[in-house]
């Protein structure tokens, strides 16, 4: 809408998408995921919202002062607009925000872009600048086209949970990965479109669509492949792989876990040799290869678990990294939120919110010369009346 403004962030423009205005109707983590990364770059985000209750990831819990944990994660510095767009009024001001915008994100039910007159389709016709980019469940044309999608759903149907726990006891990833990575990549594709069309590379009407379902069946690359050259259905291995061996997670002497893991020959030879102190092992032909291993691996998680039940965590990963394993501690989400990793590297911040400041960490970029704006989480219809005055709009006249 404007290039020289203060933001909600309380910034000034900068960052590479600075002088760049994303409209979003959205809600819950995909479509907010997409639009926050972009709003890390230095985009202006206006957030559309039902003035009765907005976003309904507002109201999943209270745990932030009042304030729900998801929605704090994912919608710092962006402007919350009330408006009704079930109302002429509310539909006619959100496409004078259109006009403004360089880019519209959406994530509403199948079909509500089209009941609205704000398809992509449409779009092409009435704002042919405008990148728009739909997120989705299932893509357009194929037979659960129709369904609403969440992540545990998406990733029960894409088989990424029957990848994840133990045989016969399958489970979801812990983080909402299909919303997620769906939102990284529409940022994405936002991103390439928008350097396209300064390249003057990208022409005319220009929409994305991305979906949770395409998406998650294109993290499961790796095991729908195996599937489809061998017939056979991997068994999940909680925290392991079946790819690839010795890779998993044992106790320790001191009530702690490590993880350790091999990715190539050289390693399971060091690992071997320098670590356990097993010559036997490795010479063992058993486990010269790693197909050799996986096949083998629950002989090598016996030993390795042995070794490390008589030893102390600090002992296990002190003689790893000497001998050029890699190695983790097996942590806890409360153990995260204070990692002396996160802490010696200065990773977190105080973001502001309706009921005060919280701790939010960076965004995993770390640009030379640029760190992210990190702006307040806003209210319910904070921005309403500062974004329509922009618009030139009078709003007891025009919306009341």
């Amino acid at each position: 809408m404007t290039t020289d403004r203060v933001d909600a962030s309380g910034h000034g423009s900068a960052g590479p998408l600075a002088g760049i205005t994303v409209v979003a109707l959205e809600q819950a983590v995909s479509a907010p995921m997409c639009t926050r990364t972009l709003g890390d770059f230095g985009a202006r985000v206006i957030k559309v919202e039902n003035p009765r209750g907005g976003d309904f990831a507002r109201h999943y819990d209270d745990v932030v002062g009042g304030l729900a944990a998801h929605f704090v994660w994912l919608n710092r510095g962006k402007e919350s607009v009330a408006l009704d767009l079930k109302s002429p009024a509310g539909m006619a001001v959100l496409r004078r925000l259109l006009d403004r915008a360089d880019v519209l994100v959406s994530n509403l039910a199948p079909g509500a872009t089209a009941k609205l007159g704000i398809a992509p389709a449409d779009l092409a016709v009435s704002h042919p600048e405008l990148i728009a980019v739909e997120i989705d469940g299932y893509g357009p044309g194929g037979p659960l086209s129709h369904k609403r999608a969440y992540d545990l759903l998406v990733q029960a149907e894409s088989g990424a949970c029957a990848t994840t726990g133990r045989p016969g006891a399958p489970a979801k990833a812990g983080p909402p990965m299909a919303d997620v990575s769906t939102g990284l990549y529409a940022a994405l594709s936002i991103i390439a479109l928008l350097c396209g069309k300064e390249r003057g590379q990208v022409r005319g009407p220009t929409s994305a669509a991305v979906s949770l379902f395409d998406t998650m069946t294109e993290l499961m690359g790796y095991s729908l492949t195996y599937t489809r050259h061998t017939g056979v259905d991997q068994e999940p291995k909680g925290v392991g792989s079946p790819a690839v061996a010795p890779y998993g997670a044992y106790p320790t002497a001191d009530g702690h876990t490590v993880v350790l893991g091999t990715t190539n020959d050289g390693e399971w030879q060091r690992l071997a040799r320098e670590l356990l102190g097993r010559p036997d092992l490795a010479d063992d032909e058993r486990f010269r290869s790693n197909s050799g291993r996986v096949a083998h691996s629950e002989v090598l998680d016996a030993e390795i678990g042995a070794w490390c039940a008589r030893h102390d965590l600090a002992y296990v990963q002190d003689r790893a990294d000497a001998a050029g394993i890699g190695n983790s501690r097996y942590n806890t989400p409360g153990d995260v939120v204070t990692h002396p990793h996160l802490m010696a590297r200065d990773r977190w911040r105080q973001i502001d919110t309706p009921v005060g400041p919280v701790p939010a960490l960076l965004p995993p970029p770390v640009i030379s010369g640029y760190e992210q704006p990190m702006g307040p989480i806003p209210a319910l219809g904070e921005h309403t009346a500062g974004v329509l005055a922009e618009l030139g709009i009078n709003t007891e006249g025009e919306l009341r």
